[in-house]
């Protein structure tokens, strides 16, 4: 019997996934493509990248260096005094790294629960079997992982695809396999995959917001990860 996705019910939110606008560059986009700050009962504004903090929220779509610039230069802080109709908000000095911090938590977060509901493998062989048989629908590899082993990995997730010499392959992460093979409970997480469908897009979804805020997206295993397509949704201008 297969198995239930995890989180298979839907928040209304993620249903109706209306759109918003960045309240720092005016363009608009999906929520999901989107980062909710929230703003607490002590007047202290948090990322809350889940969109589930109750009370009044204000949305972003900007880079974390852009960010950071708009804070410093005190527009941030005016922009929210507007969103949340307050007079003062309390911005930590540190919010750009504690939205990067939320926003890779919720993407390991999230491949636990794959791993859990059994959509996630592990192992060079393993991931090797299940690619060349093409049922893997996202691969992943550790920042320190060899480049032998993304090459091998790389060319058996083309050989699925029927891709061989167009150099399709995995994304190299931003974090090492320490960090992903504490979030799975596994030791030596160096390459993953998704290997179920709405699976990977829910991986996807997490990993393609965070590398957007950090501005890159996916890019070559062998370049590092750089801009590119990530599959969340282009912002348009008002």
């Amino acid at each position: 019997m297969p198995r239930t996705p995890p989180n298979e019910k839907q928040s209304a939110l993620e249903k109706a996934d209306p759109v918003r606008k960045c309240v720092l560059s005016g363009k608009r986009a999906e929520n999901s493509a989107l980062i909710r700050l929230a703003l607490g009962p002590d007047g202290e504004v948090a990322p809350d990248v889940n969109a589930k903090a109750p009370g009044r929220g204000a949305w972003i779509g900007v880079t974390a260096d852009e960010l950071s610039k708009a804070q410093a230069k005190g527009k941030l802080e005016g922009v929210l005094k507007h969103a949340f109709k307050v007079k003062q908000v309390l911005l930590p000095d540190d919010m750009a790294s504690r939205i990067n911090a939320a926003l890779q938590q919720a993407w390991l977060n999230r491949l636990g629960l794959e791993a859990r509901a059994g959509f996630l493998i592990c192992g060079a062989d393993k991931i090797d079997a299940a690619a060349r048989s093409a049922i893997v629908h996202l691969l992943l590899h550790a920042s320190d992982a060899s480049a032998d082993g993304i090459g091998k990995r790389d060319q058996s997730y083309r050989v699925g695809l029927g891709t061989e010499g167009s150099g399709q392959g995995g994304i190299k992460l931003p974090v090492n396999r320490d960090v992903i093979s504490k979030a799975l409970g596994r030791s030596n997480a160096v390459h993953i995959a998704l290997t179920e469908k709405k699976a990977a897009e829910r991986v996807m979804h997490h990993l393609g917001r965070w590398l957007n805020f950090n501005g890159c997206g996916i890019g070559s295993p062998h370049d590092g990860v750089k801009r590119a397509d990530t599959g969340i949704s282009t912002m348009n201008e008002e």
